[in-house]
């Protein structure tokens, strides 16, 4: 059971005041604001930081020094510092609902920081080179939608399409690790240069924060990130760009869609009832928000044996199938659950150019030419 810790305020910003940034020398205490500090029976401690926003990149690193010198606390056996950002003081908070009709000159700025390029125009249409934005989103975590939104990214670019691929899951960014990329992107005239990965251009936070480091960020927060990770990036001409969404129906999915147009989404479920009910809200989300959805994908649909060959339906088999019938919406195809799947993730190898004549590399390269298809349709 956690427990207010026995360190007074002054002791534990004592201890942060001696961390600092190689960079800057901006230390942990300097920048932030001491949120909590809990330690639970066993001894561990967990201390709560708020930090601007703007510096939250810089100071991730610093979470596991400052985490090895709380544990010298007395009676603390292993500790966690946790950042979570906040905007600037007096920045606005962004237009979430409707407004009433206001002349444009008179109209407030959107709300976020942009550290890199500076405040764009009024005007200024979002993605101007990008003909085609797709979504790829699921109703529930854990389902193989990342996974889903590298290999069909790269499965378009195969198809002949200039190819995007946007990491818009602010709490969860994987994709950096499912490409294999490293370091961080480069800055040319204040704007975020996509990374080249096998055939398409990508950015994802993970890019840009260590992998260690909790990042907590309230609605605003994710719909600032999200602005950025659109407009400060140089995303040049594009035929198609990726969305990888977070699971479920919340702040990212509607900051996307009134930020740009979204031409379609992709939504991948596993066969099991319970995945289709949050499957079905993803659909309905969607339909609401007047997008159309170009389909439903059936990840792990089933187990192929690599020793027989025989396919076992761990999760049931065709709920997808049945489903995308039910709600007239197209079905994708279906994906089986294999090694060679999470070998791929975990190697930065897509499966598409990794094993492309496994089942699951042929599965994603149909699915991604049905997509191909589809944008072709959209784009005419």
């Amino acid at each position: 059971m956690a427990q207010t810790a026995p360190f007074s305020s002054d002791t534990l910003m004592d201890l942060l005041r001696t961390i600092r940034t190689p960079q800057t020398g901006l230390s942990l205490a300097s920048a932030g604001r001491l949120e909590s500090c809990t330690v639970d029976d066993t001894g561990r401690l967990t201390l709560t930081l708020t930090v601007p926003r703007e510096q939250a990149p810089e100071l991730s690193g610093l979470c596991d020094e400052a985490a090895q010198k709380l544990q010298t606390l007395p009676n603390v056996t292993s500790a966690t510092l946790i950042l979570t950002a906040h905007r600037p003081a007096g920045a606005p908070e962004p237009n979430t609902g409707p407004q009433r009709s206001t002349p444009a000159a008179a109209q407030p700025a959107a709300g976020g920081h942009r550290p890199l390029g500076g405040p764009a125009a009024p005007d200024a249409p979002v993605l101007p080179g990008v003909k085609t934005i797709i979504a790829v989103a699921s109703g529930k975590g854990g389902v193989g939608k990342s996974t889903t939104a590298v290999n069909l990214a790269v499965g378009l670019g195969m198809e002949g399409l200039k190819t995007g691929l946007l990491d818009a899951d602010i709490h969860g960014p994987s994709l950096h690790r499912m490409l294999g990329t490293t370091g961080k992107p480069e800055v040319v005239e204040g704007r975020l240069q996509p990374v080249q990965a096998w055939g398409i251009r990508a950015v994802s936070l993970g890019m840009l924060v260590d992998e260690k480091a909790a990042m907590i960020w309230r609605g605003p927060m994710v719909m600032g990130a999200i602005n950025q990770l659109l407009t400060d990036v140089d995303w040049g001409d594009l035929d198609v760009m990726v969305v990888d969404l977070p699971p479920g129906t919340g702040d990212a999915h509607l900051s996307l869609t009134q930020k740009v147009p979204l031409s379609g989404a992709v939504i991948v479920s596993t066969p099991q009832d319970i995945a289709l009910i949050d499957a079905r809200r993803g659909v309905t989300m969607f339909e609401k928000l007047k997008v159309p959805v170009l389909g439903l994908v059936e990840n792990m649909s089933y187990f192929c044996c690599p020793n027989c060959g025989h396919n076992t339906e761990l999760f049931g088999h065709g709920g997808a199938r049945h489903e995308a019938e039910a709600m007239g919406v197209p079905f994708l195809g279906e994906v089986p659950l294999l090694a060679d799947i999470r070998s791929s993730a975990d190697s930065g190898v897509p499966l598409v150019i990794g094993a492309p004549q496994s089942e699951g590399g042929k599965a994603w390269r149909a699915i991604a030419h049905t997509v191909a298809t589809a944008i072709q349709t959209l784009q005419a």
